[in-house]
Parts: C-alpha cells; sequence; structure tokens
C-alpha cells in the first residue's frame, strides 16, 4: 500500500511549509512536470473533443455567487469576503458562474450549439484543518473543469461523450474506476427547490448511464446543490473512496444569469447547461496516481523517461550528446554519471524510471545503447535512433506499456 504523502515527498513531487500553510501544498521541479503534462494531455484531449479553453479571475464579487445560489448553498465552504473599494469580492469556490457570464457576454444562435467552454482553472475552499491531507484535500484547488451549453435535445448526447472522455482518460493513465454513483439531493436545505428541475435532470441522468451500459448506484445526500451528477469512484490504497471525475446536468444557473440562444424560430430559448469533469482537480489525480502507480509512472507521465548512465566518466560525452538528442525529440532525459556511485547503485536509484541507458566504451564506439527496462527486461545494443524513435512511440500513444514489438507495432 503506498501512502501518496510519503512517497510524493520521498520523490520530490511537491511539498509543504507552514508559512504557506496547511492546504496548500507547492509543487517541486519533478512534480511540476507531471503536472503540467497531465495538464497538457488534457487539454489537448478536449480540444480533439470541440472544447474552446478560457481563462477567468480566481475572484469575483460576492454578489456574483448570490446570483449562482453558492452564496446561499455553499457559503461555509468559501473563504470569507475581503473588502475592496466599497465592494466585497471572493475567493471563487467554482469556475460554473464565470463561464456562465463568459457565455453571457456575446449573442448565441443555436447553430453554436454545442458550445463547449473548458478551463484549467483555480478555485478555494475553505477546507476545515483537520481534513487536510497531502494533495487529496487541499484549499487551493486547479481544476479540470468544463461547460457545455446545448439544447435539451443535446444533453444525452454531451453527457455520454464526456463520459467516454473519461474512460479513454483513464486508460491512458492506468486508472480503474471502482464504482459509478448517480448522486442525488437529499433531505434538508442545502439543495435548490425546484422539483420539477430536478426530475428533469435526474431523467436525463439515468437515461444516459443505463444506455451506457454501466453499472452504478444511487446515493442520496451526494448531488451537487444545482443539481444530480454521476461521480466516478476511485479508491486509494487505504481503501478510502472518493470522487474523481464528474458529470452534472444543470438547469438552474442558465436561468439564474438568464442565458439564452436565439432558435430557428427567431425567439430566445434556454440552454441546458453541463457540468463536467474528465480528471477532478489535477492535486487529487496526482494524488491518486502516485498511489496507483507507486511512482512508477506511466512513460509518458514520467518526469524523467530515460535515465543515461554512462559506465565512466569518458563515456560523458556522448552521454551529452544522447541527452540533446533526447531533448530535441521531446523526451525527457537525465545523466546519472559515475560521481553518483556504481553502475548497480545507479540502477537502483533509477528504478521507477521506464527507460535506462546504459553507455560503454563499445556503445558509444558504435553509437549504440542497452536498453533497460524498469519491469527488469534487457535489450541488446541497438542504434541509438531506432531505440529513441520506439519510445517516442510508446510516450506519443500514452500508452501504460512499456514497448512496443517493431515487428507488429503492438505492445508485447
Amino acid at each position: 500500500m503506498h501512502d501518496h504523502r510519503r512517497l510524493g515527498r520521498e520523490l520530490d513531487l511537491f511539498d509543504t511549509d507552514p508559512l504557506i500553510g496547511a492546504g496548500l501544498p507547492y509543487w517541486l521541479p519533478d512534480g511540476a512536470t507531471v503536472r503540467h503534462t497531465l495538464e497538457e494531455y488534457i487539454r489537448a484531449a478536449e480540444v480533439r473533443a470541440g472544447y474552446r479553453h478560457v481563462y477567468s479571475p480566481v475572484l469575483g464579487k460576492r454578489e456574483l455567487y448570490e446570483i449562482s445560489g453558492h452564496w446561499a448553498h455553499y457559503r461555509d465552504d468559501m473563504f470569507p469576503p475581503m473588502d475592496l473599494g466599497g465592494e466585497q469580492v471572493v475567493l471563487r469556490p467554482s469556475l460554473c458562474p464565470h463561464h456562465a457570464l463568459i457565455y453571457r457576454s456575446r449573442p448565441h444562435s443555436y447553430r453554436e450549439l454545442p458550445l463547449r467552454m473548458a478551463e484549467l482553472g483555480g478555485m478555494y475552499r475553505a477546507e476545515l484543518s483537520g481534513v487536510l491531507g497531502g494533495l487529496t484535500r487541499v484549499r487551493a484547488i486547479q481544476l479540470n473543469d468544463a461547460h457545455i451549453f446545448c439544447t435539451p435535445d443535446q444533453v444525452a448526447d454531451e453527457a455520454r461523450a464526456a463520459l467516454e472522455m473519461i474512460h479513454r482518460a483513464y486508460a491512458a493513465l492506468g486508472i480503474t474506476a471502482t464504482r459509478y454513483r448517480l448522486s442525488l439531493p437529499g433531505p434538508g436545505g442545502k439543495y435548490v427547490a425546484a422539483p420539477e428541475k430536478w426530475r428533469r435532470s435526474t431523467a436525463l441522468l439515468t437515461d444516459v448511464l443505463d444506455r451506457s451500459g454501466l453499472r452504478y448506484e444511487a446515493a442520496e445526500g451526494e448531488a451537487a446543490f444545482y443539481g444530480p451528477k454521476i461521480d466516478v469512484q476511485v479508491t486509494d490504497g487505504a481503501g478510502r473512496e472518493s470522487t474523481l471525475s464528474t458529470v452534472q446536468i444543470d438547469f438552474h444557473q442558465p436561468e439564474r444569469f438568464d442565458l439564452h440562444h436565439i432558435g430557428p424560430d427567431g425567439a430566445k430559448h434556454r440552454p441546458v447547461m453541463i457540468h463536467r469533469s474528465i480528471i477532478g482537480s489535477v492535486e487529487r489525480a496526482v494524488a491518486h496516481l502516485i498511489e496507483q502507480h507507486g511512482g512508477a509512472f506511466p512513460a509518458w507521465l514520467a518526469s524523467t523517461q530515460l535515465a543515461i548512465l554512462p559506465i565512466s566518466d569518458t563515456e560523458l560525452p556522448n552521454a551529452e550528446t544522447l541527452a540533446r538528442r533526447c531533448t530535441d525529440l521531446g523526451l525527457r532525459a537525465e545523466i546519472t554519471g559515475p560521481e553518483r556511485g556504481s553502475l548497480g547503485a545507479r540502477i537502483r536509484q533509477a528504478r521507477l524510471i521506464p527507460y535506462q541507458a546504459v553507455i560503454g566504451a563499445r556503445e558509444a564506439a558504435d553509437d549504440r545503447m542497452a536498453l533497460r527496462l524498469r519491469d527488469g527486461r534487457r535489450l541488446d545494443p541497438q542504434p541509438v535512433g531506432d531505440l529513441l524513435a520506439r519510445i517516442k512511440a510508446v510516450i506519443d500513444a500514452h500508452s501504460t506499456e512499456l514497448w512496443v514489438d517493431a515487428a507488429t507495432q503492438k505492445t508485447p
């Protein structure tokens, strides 16, 4: 069982400092590389799926969250307002009100819908100190968020497409979903009082789950305050379950912000707002990946993809040339020279790095390298260009496997 808090610090991925504060981790260079690679993967996947990316401020006037309903239903989880020039501004607890305003800022026709808007943006939750831990519960969150503005008859297809994006991302990341949950409202006043909207949105999500052939469980009291959601649950090494990805249907905020588009009849129509997150918060996703893989990330995600191990100082110039070739190909390589110990010790130090290239006198003379894979396999010395091309093929495919058979171009 791996604890991401211990392993993340041992691998120099992230840390904390009391002068910054509890629940506010910072990312070290290797962790920042993992985070950046994950973010770029998600951005590229969203672009391929027809999303347009935006940036929005992490602050908003209190009035914004009064309109959205966050102030009435979610205030206990928000940071207190700050007085600024006679106004009160708040660190946002969610990105959706900002995206609603961006949608509202321009006129829209039904021909533009569905309009898919995405952002990897910061948001803030006033979590109590007793529940904070590592990267899983933090106060400053980088959320992979998106909002789809569509017509009612487009909702089911868009929600199914979001689920398919989640499945593809999990395959690339080596994540296994524990279960799917249909999160419904419970008793009490934390939910928007709009029975008909709840009935419609619940029926739509139930149909999406049924048509997707996924087994799921309904859970009362787990909905967002404005609507039901599909939650994709994962389990950590200690057996604790948490939500990583979500798909939500919202009839509430389009009405609160008076969103509309012009229909084929020339009249104004109200869009439906779908909230979806493929990997949830970057912090929780990386925490789960650390524990899932024990720090041995898929090759495409690893902070260092190739460890270059010159046997002696004589091979250092060849190692440096190899490192530059890797950089030119977009591969992340690191030289671990003889000053770091014996070859055996350096191989052990690099045990979590996907590929290890041993450079001896023969390899240096012939422009070849002997490649070791993280799983213990050893390949005979081969031309450097051939091996780098095959490493890049695995990485570009976002495969969870380490090697591609050259004859079949399939992972063995």
